[in-house]
């Protein structure tokens, strides 16, 4: 069983990568889309394990590109960034499953088997969500303090203080 795995984090690529070779897998990584393209001319994968956001394009091209391939792998979209949108296109496109970040070895090889993880009771709380969309704004502008701020209409400093506390609990 072959699996392509690309990821832009690379520690969380390699972890994942000495998982599943723990499972037989044999393993190709990719940095990013365009080392995805050149990995799948070498060997085809049967499984794909595909991150939403990456510098050099989006997980999504990485997905229509699998899918042209003559015989498609299974595909598990990961994101640490997850809307209802990327979740609708990445399946339209082909995805079989679509997981949040940090996702375990275990829970991507139930999506990718088809299998549907244990349902939990763990809602994320408000506190959560609201750390979450700050830290994606801030990600979506660089770093960029003023600009994050400016784009959430919050004065910089409030944006600090709730940036610099600990992630809340689940």
């Amino acid at each position: 069983m072959r699996i392509l795995i690309v990821d832009d984090d690379e520690p969380f690529r390699l972890a994942l990568r000495n998982a599943f070779l723990r499972r037989g897998y044999e393993v190709s990584l990719a940095g990013s889309p365009a080392e995805a393209d050149a990995s799948l001319r070498e060997t085809p994968p049967q499984y794909a394990v595909v991150d939403l956001r990456m510098p050099g394009g989006s997980g999504l091209d990485v997905v229509r590109s699998l899918r042209a391939l003559p015989r498609p792998p299974q595909i598990v979209v990961l994101t640490g960034y997850g809307t209802i949108g990327t979740a609708v296109e990445a399946i339209r496109l082909g995805a079989i499953n679509y997981l949040n970040k940090p996702a375990d070895a275990d829970e991507i090889e139930a999506a990718l088997q088809g299998k549907r993880p244990p349902l939990t009771d763990d809602v994320p709380s408000l506190d959560r969500q609201e750390w979450e969309y700050l830290n994606r704004i801030l990600a979506d502008c660089n770093g960029n303090i003023s600009e994050a701020a400016r784009r959430l209409k919050m004065h910089r400093r409030t944006l600090q203080r709730k940036l610099q506390k600990h992630p809340p609990k689940v």
